[in-house]
């Protein structure tokens, strides 16, 4: 079997500063030894549980934040950014996908590094009229190929909150609690990795009990984003099917999931272009 692992750094454990999160952070390293030891730990859970191929798409920033000579000889690592299908490129075909280190969608309360795909570019997203997560539009695309999250490991106020909601098969374990944006409290590595392996058990018996099964959404697929300034949504509205509904708001419709998901990215990228060249 095959298993697909999402890794973000913001929904990691003791992941509270800025400096985590850049690779000219001073707590760079910190936080790169903290994925790498978590993706560790849940890729060695999943092929003792049966799997004998785990592919890991490291999701964050540049995305090459995993220690790739920690991993073990049965993973596969997927790095480097920009990417097509960013965050899940490579899950296709996979039995089973986890979600590690994620974290709370934008404008969320008590939450860490609260965010949705760009926090430099995006405000809010919406797909077929919900306002979506990280863990949301993954999950629906993952979905749309037939492919169940069975796992989600990140900030307690998304696991209670997306992910409880809308997908309530999906094992939670959360990595911190926090009480502002940029402050979290999280128990011990050995108690973690504990609850991971045993939270990871019992996510692969749901699999094989047929329990789990893929999040999908409606398609054709209506998408509404939400940028932090005009000048990117000025920019947005460049694409004849791009429809402009306010200053700052657009909205297009897509055939598939996966059109969608690639249309949003080029959004992403246009708007960082444009942030790019206004603040030089």
């Amino acid at each position: 079997m095959r298993a697909f692992i999402s890794v973000d750094l913001e929904g990691l454990p003791y992941i509270v500063s800025r400096e985590h999160l850049f690779v000219k952070g001073a707590l760079y390293n910190e936080a790169r030894r903290i994925a790498t030891e978590i993706v560790k730990v849940t890729a060695e859970a999943l092929h003792r549980n049966g799997f004998d191929e785990v592919v890991v798409a490291d999701s964050h920033g540049p995305m090459v934040n995993v220690i790739q000579g920690e991993m073990p000889e049965y993973v596969e690592l997927v790095r480097g950014f920009p990417r097509p299908l960013s965050m899940v490129a490579f899950a296709k075909g996979s039995d089973a996908a986890l979600f590690i280190g994620y974290h709370t969608k934008a404008g969320t309360s008590y939450a860490t590094f609260d965010h949705t795909y760009s926090g430099a570019s995006i405000d809010r997203l919406e797909i077929n009229g919900v306002e979506v997560s990280e863990f949301l539009l993954n999950a629906y695309l993952l979905g749309s190929w037939g492919v169940p999250v069975i796992l989600v490991g990140g900030d307690r106020r998304l696991i209670e909150e997306d992910v409880k909601r809308f997908a309530p098969w999906v094992e939670g374990v959360a990595f911190k609690e926090s009480p502002s944006r940029y402050a979290a409290k999280s128990p011990s590595m050995v108690r973690l990795r504990g609850e991971l392996q045993e939270g990871i058990a019992r996510a692969v018996e749901r699999l094989k009990n047929g329990e789990a099964k893929p999040l999908k959404t409606e398609e054709p697929v209506n998408v509404r984003v939400r940028f932090l300034r005009s000048d990117m949504a000025d920019t947005a509205e460049l694409l004849p099917f791009i429809k402009r509904l306010d200053g700052k708001t657009v909205e297009f419709e897509a055939e598939t999931v996966e059109e969608a998901y690639r249309v949003f990215e080029l959004l992403t990228l246009a708007a960082a272009g444009v942030n790019a060249i206004v603040t030089r």
